[in-house]
């Protein structure tokens, strides 16, 4: 594991739920990890392997995807991008080894390495974070080669960068005070804001990948072949199988809350146990954001509270549709 992050002043930053955020960040990802996968089997093996499909991959552009169990339930929900040599992904670090192992359970017969990097995670956030990486790293699209790694545009304003210390070094160098220092808090935040699903260690293979609401970023090819999960996850779509979608909650909370908590969900005038989270964040006001898992038909007036408190928390429209327009 790298010392890099060590090495400068990432710090959280004191923010209460209505306070701006800095116009440039740099952010520590150290609690993400970046494993590569280099050889000529590389794509058709992860194609079997993966929901989304890598064969249609430009090089110029991401994508998120599943890792799934043989039962369509989700490893780990990835961002791939071309990279190198070959193709890398990030995930949350807590499921990195787990993951690995399972992805490369088959992989001794195919041609194809797969290596958890020793290259450091940084983000670029805020408005801006486009200028600060476009003027530096040329090409199109929103995956471009550093001087030894990658640039990944993974939303409105915000990169993720992917590269070797020294260079990484230097970028901040010049950024110079230009740029806030932040920990990961802040990269945990922007991904809540844009209802991005994680799965932390807690919730490994607890949910299909509609659970967590997949299908609406793009993350699942239903035209490709087969894959590792594949029948369950049409069977989702086709079927309607699918009771359970991640939604944003916003309530006051003692500290925030995290993957594998639980929360409560009013049913007339009773409570029943009904949400997971998959991640959350706490304001320095006692506000605090939650992406939980819970059921899809939720009556309009359901009120929601952690499990275990009294406090009321009320859902947050989501910045994409859930709806199936296929």
């Amino acid at each position: 594991m790298t010392t890099w992050y060590q090495t400068h002043a990432f710090n959280r930053l004191p923010l209460s739920s209505d306070s701006a955020l800095p116009a440039l960040s740099v952010i520590s990802l150290d609690n993400l990890s970046l494993i590569t996968a280099v050889g000529q089997d590389t794509i058709p093996y992860l194609q079997g392997q993966l929901t989304c499909d890598l064969v249609s991959l430009d090089k110029s552009h991401s994508t998120l995807a599943a890792h799934c169990d043989a039962k369509g339930k989700v490893w780990s929900a990835i961002r791939l991008f071309h990279h190198n040599d070959g193709v890398a992904y990030v995930q949350p670090a807590s499921v990195a080894e787990k993951q690995l192992a399972e992805i490369k359970k088959y992989a001794v017969f195919s041609k194809v390495d797969f290596s958890l990097s020793e290259q450091v995670l940084i983000g670029v956030a805020g408005e801006k974070a486009d200028s600060a990486v476009t003027s530096r790293f040329i090409g199109e699209g929103d995956v471009r080669a550093t001087q030894t790694g990658t640039a990944v545009r993974i939303g409105n304003k915000r990169w993720l960068l992917a590269m070797n210390a020294e260079e990484a070094d230097a970028l901040i160098a010049e950024l110079g005070e230009r740029a806030t220092l932040s920990d990961s808090s802040l990269w945990t935040l922007l991904e809540l804001r844009a209802a991005m699903p994680a799965i932390e260690e807690a919730n490994i293979s607890e949910f299909i990948p509609q659970s967590i609401n997949l299908q609406a970023l793009d993350a699942i090819s239903f035209k490709k072949g087969c894959y590792t999960g594949q029948e369950t996850v049409a069977r989702a779509k086709y079927r309607g199988i699918n009771k359970r979608a991640a939604y944003l909650l916003q309530g006051e909370a003692a500290e925030a809350p995290k993957a594998g908590d639980t929360f409560d969900r009013s049913v007339g005038e009773n409570w029943r146990t009904g949400g997971t989270v998959l991640s959350g964040y706490r304001f320095e006001d006692g506000q605090a954001l939650a992406l939980v898992v819970l059921p899809n038909n939720l009556d309009d007036d359901s009120q929601f509270r952690l499990a275990d408190t009294d406090v009321l928390w009320q859902k947050v429209d989501l910045p994409y549709s859930l709806e199936d327009d296929a």
